[in-house]
């Protein structure tokens, strides 16, 4: 079939695509690491852009809510080949670790036998693993001083006073305002200024959309029984508040559909789990989620739907922020008021690892030394989470046969 664009531009997106697609397919180990495989092969080896040009774009990304890496993809693919690079870099790097947590959502329901069960078992403790090791690093790096380590003692009081997804956002709304006053730093005048295409048009309508999105699904959700815009309203909000990394989605997302009856305990811990033993963006977890939970039936169009949304307001804050970053990162309220909102982050991840996390998978003195050992494969030996994944997966058999 003929199109309109130019040889040229499917050329860079057919390029955009399959260096994406080769590092959806073999990127372990998480954002901090998927950020370190797209500065190889896009300022190394491809130079695409310059040292300078990538730091700056991680930062940004960083500052935003969203699964960072996915943002620093996307962001790489618009400078590349424009609006059609930008989402096919987005769709060739989730799509490989999404097709495999799909195919396991639908097959977890026949894994009844003893076997599949310690498997299941492992995926759970395997969850506190992961969790913990992601609470003790995020803890060294967003809260090394008095101030932030206060702000992140003070969210884990406000999530268990306020239950819910409720909680969550008050936290991160205490701890950004406590780091405007806290956490005062100097604005940065001398970084090069990143240029992106993005016209401050487009940037407007992104921004517009996404608030309107954010404000008008919950009330949407609230006046029609439709399990589509309920589903649509609970993912868009847990990608809309995710602050400090993809780990941070799980209190969120277990608020969501966990706490509503839509997905049981054991099976929002055996998928988050598995989504440990994928390359590619931990935000994969919500087709897994999409595909098991019960409103829409466990369906493909569910999955579909939840990594949509789930990634849906991360594309669209980058969008809204790209034309107006270069004058907003020298603003030194800015900074202090992020680092204020991943301290409280650190307090939101660490009261999930306690419930539901640990209360769900620790059952006795077994799933304890199962959990420590992944634990220290992680942080000591700096293993791989998929193979962690393993490790703790047979373990888990040996534990329950």
């Amino acid at each position: 079939m003929k199109t309109n664009l130019p040889r040229y531009n499917r050329e860079r997106i057919r390029e955009v695509f399959s260096a994406f697609l080769l590092l959806g397919l073999t990127s372990f180990g998480g954002p901090i690491a998927h950020l370190g495989y797209f500065r190889t092969e896009f300022v190394e080896r491809r130079r695409w852009l310059s040292e300078q040009a990538y730091a700056d774009l991680v930062a940004l990304c960083q500052f935003l809510p969203g699964p960072a890496s996915s943002q620093v993809g996307f962001a790489l693919g618009l400078m590349r080949a424009g609006p059609w690079g930008a989402a096919a870099a987005w769709a060739a790097f989730m799509l490989p670790s999404a097709i495999v947590l799909v195919l396991f959502a639908l097959g977890a329901g026949m894994l009844d036998g003893p076997v599949s069960q310690g498997i299941i078992h492992g995926l759970k403790v395997t969850a506190v693993a992961i969790v913990a090791h992601a609470v003790w690093g995020m803890a060294r790096n967003l809260c090394p001083d008095r101030q932030r380590a206060g702000i992140a003692l003070a969210a884990v009081f406000t999530v268990v006073l306020f239950n819910g997804s409720l909680g969550q956002v008050t936290a991160i709304v205490i701890g950004a305002l406590a780091g405007m006053v806290l956490c005062r730093v100097q604005a940065d005048n001398d970084s090069p200024e990143l240029l992106l295409p993005v016209s401050a048009r487009v940037g407007f309508l992104a921004g517009l959309i996404f608030v309107v999105l954010l404000v008008g699904l919950p009330l949407l959700a609230w006046v029609t029984p439709s399990a589509t815009v309920a589903v649509m309203d609970a993912f868009y909000r847990a990608g809309a508040l995710v602050f400090g990394g993809g780990h941070v989605v799980l209190p969120l997302l277990e608020a969501e559909v966990v706490q509503s009856g839509w997905v049981g305990a054991n099976e929002f811990l055996a998928g988050y789990g598995a989504a440990q033993a994928v390359p590619g963006p931990l935000f994969t977890f919500a087709s897994y989620l999409g595909a098991v939970m019960t409103p829409l039936g466990g369906s493909l169009f569910g999955a579909a739907l939840a990594l949509f949304m789930i990634f849906l307001p991360g594309m669209l804050l980058l969008l809204a922020v790209l034309p107006h970053w270069n004058r907003f990162r020298r603003w030194g309220s800015a900074r202090a008021l992020m680092s204020g909102a991943n301290a409280a982050v650190v307090g939101i991840l660490a009261a999930a690892l306690y419930q539901p996390v640990w209360t769900s998978a620790i059952l006795g003195a077994y799933e304890f030394a199962l959990a420590l050992t992944g634990f220290l494969l992680l942080s000591v030996w700096k293993l791989p989470a998929w193979v962690v994944v393993i490790v703790l997966a047979s373990g888990g058999i040996l534990i329950t046969i």
